[in-house]
């Protein structure tokens, strides 16, 4: 079986005090129901954007640590979660139930 990242995008100024109790309930069960299909391998929520430490590879050949995320964008990755699945139908489905109980755009991508 294909391992997945299923992650969730979120505003730069996402604010997590937003989350209702609907939308926590609804991410418990379907974490529940990923544990019950066995497909679930790791899950995890990240600290916001503006928490990050980009580490680069400087011209001099030394590293560049600086605070912040490594891309200037309007989306970060807020979570994810690391799923086996028999095929990238079943992964794009447990994507779909992502988007739904976390209220936001989520990116299905294949572990080479």
């Amino acid at each position: 079986m294909t391992q997945y990242l299923v992650a969730i995008h979120l505003p730069d100024n996402y604010d997590p005090s937003k989350e209702d109790a609907a939308m926590i309930r609804d991410i418990d069960a379907l974490n529940e129901e990923m544990v019950a299909a066995g497909i679930r391998l790791f899950v995890g929520g990240l600290n916001p954007v503006s928490k990050a430490i980009s580490v680069r590879a400087a011209p001099d050949g030394g590293l560049l640590v600086t605070d912040g995320p490594y891309l200037e964008t309007k989306e970060h990755v807020g979570g994810f979660w690391v799923l086996e699945c028999a095929s990238k139908d079943e992964a794009v489905e447990w994507g779909r139930k992502a988007a739904i109980a976390c209220r936001a755009p989520v990116e299905v991508r294949a572990f080479n």
